[in-house]
């Protein structure tokens, strides 16, 4: 193809040139196959000879680009995590911030990744960067500023935290708790709602004569609003947030009528004077799903009060404790006990019929 196009490398991959109208052109083959770069010009060549030749917008598309799309989707659809979003294009930043799309190869995704583990971050979290990549790229392709995308390859992930609190722990933490997180803290361990939920809670979702609570979408991680019975406990904990209840405050839960805010440094205080190890409050949130589901309470009924919308983080929050464990051997010796002593032995190999 002399005087009419060329093939050239940038690292790994193969590029075109072609000229049209006496303007060049380049474009990458997005291939290290020298094979793949022939037919690609060879094609581009021919679309400028039956007049269909438009240029290559893709080339233009960069890493900036895909990241501006990433938070104007975040912003139009109100996401919540919008702050997750930005954490993680900082870190795809430094990497592939002066990167054009169509050099973010799945080769400089694994660099990526490698470069990642290297500073010591956790599978997950590189995980959630690449997550954000990939969402880039598909709304590139949506919006028809790129054709394809990249395989974004994900790591296995075996930090996957696995803590909670038995009942005896909790109640030595809560008595270390300060009295105005007593019942909020109380709240989450027996509801299984999520943190800034609890916080968010206003009295208008509260009905009190009805005994439900209203978790409004707006203020739910996935935007869909759930009701939650009140009884025993959980009922007792309304009918004191009422008794301390401000007119000029909106929320159930409050300090001295402003927002409850960051208690970590409380929390952190009250996990070392209960002798307990390192608990999240995000622990309580699978513990009530723990307790849910060993009360006798179906899984999709513990699903639909805990908010949990897929079946596969339910089921890793389900988690089995050693003390499980030791119940259910303790119920097979129980059972092997019970069983009538016999010498009889059963074959399992079926007759054969006389002849």
């Amino acid at each position: 193809m002399r005087g009419m196009g060329r093939i050239f490398k940038r690292g790994p991959i193969y590029w075109i040139a072609y000229y049209h109208r006496g303007k060049e052109f380049r474009e990458s083959s997005r291939s290290d196959s020298e094979k793949e770069a022939r037919q690609l010009l060879k094609k581009r060549i021919g679309e400028a000879a039956t007049g269909r030749f438009s240029g290559s917008r893709e080339d233009r598309v960069t890493f900036e680009d895909l990241a501006a799309g990433l938070l104007g989707d975040y912003q139009i659809n109100r996401r919540r995590s919008l702050s997750a979003a930005r954490l993680s294009i900082s870190h795809l930043r430094r990497f592939f911030g002066i990167d054009h799309a169509v050099d973010i190869t799945t080769n400089r995704v694994r660099a990526y990744a490698a470069m990642r583990q290297g500073e010591g971050a956790a599978n997950a979290s590189i995980n959630r960067e690449l997550a954000a990549l990939k969402r880039m790229f598909s709304l590139a392709v949506q919006d028809g500023r790129l054709s394809t995308m990249p395989f974004i390859p994900t790591l296995e992930e075996d930090n996957v935290r696995q803590g909670f609190v038995d009942h005896g722990a909790f109640v030595a933490l809560r008595q270390n708790l300060p009295e105005y997180l007593k019942d909020p803290v109380t709240f989450l361990y027996l509801s299984g709602w999520r943190l800034g939920e609890m916080k968010a809670l206003e009295w208008r979702d509260v009905d009190l004569g009805g005994k439900v609570v209203r978790l409004r979408p707006e203020i739910s991680k996935n935007k869909d609003g759930r009701l939650l019975p009140l009884s025993g406990e959980l009922l007792e904990i309304m009918e004191r947030a009422q008794v301390k209840r401000r007119l000029d405050c909106p929320y159930v839960f409050h300090r001295n009528g402003e927002p409850i805010g960051d208690f970590r440094k409380a929390w952190s205080n009250a996990c070392k004077a209960s002798g307990l190890g390192r608990i999240l409050v995000h622990d309580l949130r699978r513990t009530a799903v723990r307790n849910m589901v060993r009360a006798g309470i179906p899984d999709r009924v513990a699903m639909a009060l805990s908010g949990h919308k897929t079946r596969s983080v339910f089921d890793r929050y389900n988690i089995v404790s050693e003390s499980d464990l030791v119940h259910a051997t303790q119920r097979l010796q129980a059972h092997l006990v019970g069983e009538p002593a016999s010498s009889k032995v059963t074959s399992l190999r079926p007759k054969r019929p006389r002849k």
